[in-house]
């Protein structure tokens, strides 16, 4: 596949409406670089903050774009829209720890569970 010097201009919006990371990027830069990018440049004084690149989510035209594409092969166009750039909205989705998602099912099955005596 050829390699394309395409550059897209784009914009994120955070959970808040605050826009961050306004800039041209390459057709040819991976979604999870973008994520590097954002969670380095993240606002400070926010309520919710990225720890890691697996916290964010990107969206674009309602799909959330995986790590290992570049914007081009996850369908981003520039020139699409009018005034040419592309806003992407951005989820902060903390990772569960597996134990603690466990547990919580565990106590809600116990909480959730009733009996019945039929004499």
């Amino acid at each position: 596949m050829a390699v394309s010097n395409e550059h897209i201009e784009l914009k994120f919006r955070i959970y808040d409406g605050t826009d961050i990371g306004h800039s041209n990027y390459a057709s040819s830069t991976t979604v999870s670089a973008l994520k590097q990018k954002l969670v380095s440049e993240w606002p400070q004084g926010k309520s919710v903050v990225p720890k890691t690149v697996n916290d964010v989510k990107l969206i674009h035209l309602g799909k959330v774009l995986e790590n290992n594409k570049t914007l081009s092969e996850s369908g981003v166009r520039d020139g699409a829209f009018a005034g040419g750039v592309i806003t992407m909205h951005v989820v902060i989705q903390p990772v569960l720890n597996k134990k603690k998602s466990a547990k919580k099912q565990d106590e809600t099955g116990k909480l959730n569970s009733c009996g019945c005596t039929i004499l």
